[in-house]
């Protein structure tokens, strides 16, 4: 029962990590509505191996070693914001394209490489690596629900588990499968039923993306100054 328990705590924590909005789902939506459900569960690949690589990274203590130079904080902030804003004029100028959403010709699918690319320069999920996951991987206790957006202060102390175990981790990153796999689905579906709604996707990621890349280069030079 324990280990059943622990599983899940780790799908909940994934799901948790996965699911908020941010640049990653947008990417993922707008893979996923103009290019099918391939393209977007390749979007969300490409985050889940970023966190593989940082999962690995944590596990040999290379990923604290960015925590003792100051410096490389901003420089993430302002490369990052810099790639948002890149893979907004992007999104723009997919959702100004009606024939991209129509035709049967659309553009080869770059979802996996954008996602891929700024998760290795996303200060948020390097940080996330830096704080819990390393507590992930040592002995100890992990309040799960307590790193939920928005409800987590309430929820805290509501679900408590051993961390150090390989089947926390296997639920963990369960989790993240999950959500990659069923939100594109989601998508797809919603798509289908709604004519406009592919170059509207778009629009909107290239709305979060621009948001998201001013706040990065603003936090990045504020962090340089």
């Amino acid at each position: 029962m324990a280990l059943v328990t622990t599983t899940l705590a780790g799908v909940v924590f994934g799901l948790a990590l996965a699911a908020p909005p941010g640049p990653m789902n947008a990417i993922i939506a707008e893979e996923s509505v103009v290019r099918g459900w391939t393209a977007g569960f390749r979007a969300g690949l490409g985050a889940m191996v970023a966190d593989v690589l940082f999962f690995a990274l944590a596990l040999a203590g290379v990923v604290a070693v960015i925590d003792r130079y100051p410096v490389v904080r901003p420089i993430l902030y302002l490369a990052g914001g810099l790639l948002m804003l890149y893979f907004a004029v992007g999104a723009l100028s997919e959702a100004s394209d009606a024939a991209s959403f129509t035709d049967g010709h659309r553009q080869e699918s770059t979802g996996f490489r954008k996602t891929f690319a700024l998760s290795l320069t996303n200060p948020y999920q390097i940080g996330f690596w830096l704080t819990v996951g390393v507590g992930l991987l040592e002995s100890g206790t992990l309040d799960v629900l307590a790193s939920l957006p928005a409800v987590g202060e309430t929820l805290s102390g509501v679900l408590i588990v051993q961390t150090g175990s390989a089947t926390l981790l296997v639920g963990f990153f369960a989790g993240i499968a999950l959500w990659i796999v069923t939100f594109p689905a989601a998508l797809v579906s919603a798509g289908r039923r709604v004519d406009a709604f592919a170059p509207a996707a778009a629009a909107l990621s290239a709305v979060v993306l621009f948001g998201f890349g001013l706040f990065f280069l603003a936090m990045g030079t504020a962090r340089m100054l």
